[in-house]
């Protein structure tokens, strides 16, 4: 039996070990994952305290760490900004369970039928591309300046994403699951309630949590015009009054509330959808 002739080069050369801790796709630990990301944040502090304490940066333009959380504890305890916290949470959390309650049967459907995408699919292609900012004036002449007006907003820059989401995730099932389901005599109603919407499941609830976050990057733009409340009311209020410390307060606010509803929504998803990682 002939034998392979491996070259010199190859032969000689000593087996590499490559470390696994940055190899691509590797896992991290979870206190690792923590450490790296609270690691961050240090840095992120430390450099914007050396350009503001140092004077590279007027306070003008930017305040200080020290100058925010000062502003902070004043809005706290002298203007009430709890209820102001209070009212931008009521207002995102409204437009987005509207959203969704109307948007996740509409992409289930979508999805399920394609006589029905192919009816809803371009108009809701088409609004997705709209800025939610650019209905503010239709809908403070249908809606005035109150809350709905602001949910409104909110239910704009939320419903149509999630509707093509949704479409997408549960369009994508399996044909063979499809297949074998009604080989075992599913009827068409049973293949979306037996079959499609539990494969879907975390993907709408992964899309859910998606768009809750896009959610929040409306909420400043729907209380920027007619609003006596709320964490957008108080930037616009403290840029009138050139306080950077406060807008970068309420900026951070913001992120914190954000942060903290995107660490829940994950827990509730792992929860209910384990086997959907196994």
């Amino acid at each position: 039996m002939d034998t392979v002739q491996v070259p010199p080069h190859l032969a000689e050369a000593p087996q590499q070990t490559r470390s696994r801790r940055f190899a691509p796709l590797e896992p991290v630990a979870a206190n690792t994952r923590w450490l790296l990301g609270l690691g961050f944040f240090v840095l992120f502090a430390l450099v914007w305290a050396i350009f503001t304490l140092g004077g590279l940066v007027s306070p003008t333009f930017l305040a200080s760490p020290l100058t925010m959380a000062k502003e902070g504890w004043l809005l706290f305890t002298e203007y009430n900004f709890i209820h102001d916290i209070g009212m931008t949470v009521w207002r995102v959390l409204g437009g987005f369970i509207l959203a969704s309650v109307i948007a996740v049967p509409l992409g289930i459907a979508m999805g399920a039928y394609k006589g029905v995408e192919a009816f809803f699919e371009p108009f809701v292609s088409f609004c997705r591309y709209l800025p939610a900012s650019a209905f503010i004036p239709l809908l403070i002449l249908w809606a005035g300046i109150g809350e709905m007006q602001k949910i409104l907003v909110i239910f704009i820059g939320s419903f149509f994403q999630v509707v093509l989401m949704v479409a997408v995730t549960v369009g994508s099932a399996r044909r063979d699951l499809v297949e074998a389901a009604y080989t075992l005599g599913a009827s068409d109603r049973g293949i979306i309630r037996r079959v499609l919407i539990p494969g879907a499941a975390p993907g709408i609830a992964e899309t859910l949590r998606l768009v809750l976050g896009w959610a929040w990057t409306y909420v400043i733009v729907a209380e920027l015009i007619g609003s006596s409340s709320g964490i957008g009311h108080m930037i616009t209020d403290s840029q009138a009054l050139l306080n950077t410390g406060q807008i970068i307060f309420g900026i951070i606010i913001i992120g914190l509330i954000g942060l903290v509803s995107d660490f829940a929504f994950k827990a509730i998803n792992r929860r209910l959808f384990a086997w959907s990682s196994i």
